[in-house]
């Protein structure tokens, strides 16, 4: 018995041995990344950089230089872990590491703080579009009138959401909330931000929720389960499932980020793995079948007669799409922001990450398969100037997690500075009359968007942005 005995403690022994071999860091990590946030705004035409020394605003209206239109190095914005730009403009969402209950909004062309306000709990996410700043923190979401920072609604005891998991359409005329409904499904809830009433839950994944994200136009929501294998889009008005991409059957993985392209016909996946998967929302069209198509027409009717035969979780395979570009990532482990956009008139896909590299890949959506990397750029301001960066080797991620979670029994309403104290309690302070500076530095930092719609420039329909 006693030499069973030392083989069953010895067998054990390797085995934990092996358990922790296996999730070490790559050995060629360097735990050196600086970068604790990455992010591209409404339009993907900046890319917000949250570091340990501050923050900083890079424009993406070239592929052949990454230009920094901003820089914020004070003792202030150190450990800054949430950087939320809005569109264009010089309005920027700022939340530190130091201070993680306070949301700080800044005018960052002129480099003054509009107000900041502090909550119970620790801000896990913040939204924003052109008239709602959504904060979320783990068991509440508050909903602020963008123009004058008024709490205008507040959505209590939600399902514990530690990720900060929510996502808000850029649009101002269907201006949704997406969060989760519980934490143990995949229930979609869905808020209107405009007329503050809840809108329609959607019952979109058998698992927790992991990913979220909106149309531009807010009509559509894509959904991803911790599971991570199913990404389906939903038609936001009745629930209806629109579309369900498959994104792989080898293994089960945490989608970190998903994000539709301004022209909503692509969407991009990026997860804890080294693959980005870009899949194509085109509209089924089911090609006829001749009967003298040969033994493929003689299976794909056969094949369609039968669907209707088959289990529902055997027929949803069948009718899954796959990705129609994907993308292998010099590193994995990282958080990524990922997004297809059109710069120099040529379709891009963007990927940012908190390695403190953002990489440019060409995209041929008619090739389809792999791509290629076409530019590599430095983010987290260890070279002197920003300067493409030929070849970058594996990196040990830093915490997956960095904002500390300090749970209270009852979320309240957070307190503002001492200008903005009124606003909470439901009237306007004397401070933020129409004649008052901070009033004024808000209009002017989000400045209204012209009737015939916006050019996305920073020219006119916002203030200008300069290094200057």
């Amino acid at each position: 018995m006693l030499p069973s005995l030392m083989f069953n403690v010895f067998a054990e022994t390797i085995k934990g041995n092996l358990k922790g071999l296996m999730t070490l860091p790559n050995s060629q990590a360097d735990s050196s990344s600086s970068v604790y946030f990455v992010n591209f705004n409404q339009d993907c035409t900046s890319l917000s950089v949250g570091t340990k020394t501050g923050y900083r605003i890079f424009s993406l209206s070239s592929v052949d230089s990454l230009e920094q239109i901003y820089e914020d190095v004070s003792a202030d914005t150190q450990d800054c872990c949430i950087v939320e730009r809005l569109f264009s403009s010089s309005l920027v969402a700022v939340v530190s590491l130091s201070s993680p209950r306070k949301l700080k909004v800044c005018h960052f062309k002129r480099g003054t703080e509009i107000c900041n306000y502090s909550y119970s709990n620790t801000i896990l996410s913040v939204k924003l579009n052109r008239i709602r700043l959504v904060v979320c923190l783990e068991e509440a979401l508050y909903i602020h009138n963008i123009r004058d920072m008024k709490v205008l609604h507040t959505i209590r005891d939600t399902p514990p959401n530690v990720s900060g998991l929510c996502a808000l359409s850029v649009s101002s005329e269907n201006c949704y909330l997406a969060y989760p409904g519980s934490s143990t499904i995949g229930e979609v809830q869905i808020f209107d931000c405009s007329h503050l009433r809840a809108k329609i839950m959607i019952p979109a994944h058998n698992s927790p929720l992991a990913a979220l994200a909106f149309t531009s136009s807010g009509a559509r929501l894509a959904t991803a389960s911790e599971k991570g294998t199913v990404i389906r889009v939903f038609n936001v008005a009745d629930g209806t499932r629109l579309f369900e991409f498959r994104r792989g059957l080898k293994r089960c993985v945490r989608i970190a980020n998903l994000l539709f392209s301004t022209d909503s016909q692509f969407l991009t996946a990026s997860s804890n793995t080294e693959t980005v998967h870009i899949f194509r929302l085109d509209e089924p069209q089911p090609a006829p079948v001749e009967d003298n198509a040969g033994w493929m027409g003689y299976l794909t009717k056969a094949a369609t007669l039968s669907a209707k035969y088959l289990p529902t979780q055997v027929t949803d395979v069948f009718s899954q799409g796959r990705s129609c570009v994907c993308v292998h990532l010099p590193v994995h482990g990282y958080k990524t922001a990922c997004a297809v956009a059109t710069i120099q008139r040529v379709l891009r896909l963007l990927v940012a990450s908190t390695d403190g590299f953002l990489y440019i890949y060409n995209l041929d959506t008619s090739e389809g398969g792999e791509t290629t990397l076409v530019k590599q750029y430095r983010l987290d301001g260890k070279a002197e100037t920003i300067t493409e960066v030929v070849s970058v080797g594996g990196e040990n991620p830093p915490s997956s997690n960095p904002l500390p979670i300090d749970k209270t029994d009852s979320p309240t309403p957070g307190l503002c500075s001492s200008s903005y104290a009124g606003i909470l309690k439901g009237h306007s302070p004397g401070h933020m009359s129409g004649n008052s500076e901070k009033f004024h530095e808000m209009n002017l930092a989000t400045s209204s968007p012209p009737k015939d719609g916006f050019r996305l420039t920073d020219d006119s329909e916002f203030p200008p942005v300069s290094t200057d």
